[in-house]
């Protein structure tokens, strides 16, 4: 191995096997793509899952890491499903803004549906960086019976004071950078390979539909319910299983683990270490 390579674990005490794609039907007709890492012998055996809701499409945009955190954590007993959002990826549906009350409408549905799975012992987790880590504590705040415990990292706990928009109450660059960023991620279409038939209209909805969301987040200059939505910090009793918090001494997210500890009356643990806005394991 060469110096400053990442060393890849490929065995594992148990066997992985992967679905590359499947759909999770929601109660609004809307599929949600994922894909699933498990022990080959779950259906016999059912473990507890772990659940990653992102924006970032599976397919390709996070595709690399996805294969080299899950089928580790897969390989000792869990199943880990990587979902793509509602209107990302190849998701059906319109992805509108960050942090909607319908995103986490849509993880409790998920949730629901990987508890009823054969291979899924009823118990699941989430794990998440950045979007992620939000909506992880996000979801945890509606206490979904099936959800045991979290992993939240670069993340923050208030949406207004301490994330890309208004940092103190005080505008910053990012809003606009990152409000540009999901422009373009919204632009790009579904997999015809994974989509099938239809692919197109699915992107032209999404098209048609794409507009700057810095114009919403320009809108809302006060702490105002806008804001107050998906920050935790609001209620920190609504969240009541477990959570590991993780932030890195680079990242612009650190302050809010010390917060979030001193605030939150579940079980908790946080770790902040020299990194930045990533996976420690990718530092």
């Amino acid at each position: 191995m060469k110096e400053n390579e990442m060393a890849v674990i490929t065995e594992f005490p148990r066997k992985v096997k992967e679905i590359e794609n499947t759909f999770i039907p929601l109660l609004d007709g809307i599929q949600l793509a994922a894909r699933i890492w498990l022990p080959e012998d779950a259906e016999q055996d059912p473990v507890p899952a772990i659940l990653e809701f992102l924006p970032y499409r599976k397919r390709d945009g996070t595709s690399e890491r996805d294969a080299l955190n899950h089928p580790y954590v897969a390989g000792h007993g869990y199943a880990c499903v990587r979902v793509d959002m509602r209107g990302a990826g190849d998701s059906e549906g319109i992805l509108d803004d960050e942090y909607l009350k319908i995103e986490q409408d849509n993880a409790l549905e998920v949730l629901d549906w990987i508890g009823a799975q054969s291979w899924c012992s009823g118990k699941t987790g989430m794990i998440g960086i950045s979007w992620g880590g939000f909506n992880g504590l996000q979801i945890a705040a509606c206490r979904p019976p099936s959800l045991k415990a979290i992993v939240t990292i670069a993340s923050t706990d208030d949406r207004y004071a301490d994330d890309i928009h208004y940092m103190g109450g005080v505008m910053i660059n990012d809003a606009m950078s990152w409000g540009a960023t999901m422009f373009a991620f919204n632009s790009r279409p579904p997999d015809p390979a994974i989509v099938g038939e239809g692919w197109d209209d699915l992107w032209k909805a999404r098209l048609e539909a794409n507009d700057p969301w810095s114009m919403k987040w320009l809108s809302h200059q006060t702490r105002d319910a806008f804001w107050q939505h998906g920050s935790v910090c609001e209620n920190y009793e609504d969240i009541q299983c477990a959570v590991y918090a993780v932030g890195g001494w680079a990242d612009g997210y650190s302050n809010s683990v010390p917060r979030m500890l001193e605030g939150l009356n579940c079980p908790k643990k946080g770790l902040v270490g020299p990194w930045a806005h990533k996976y420690p394991n990718f530092a």
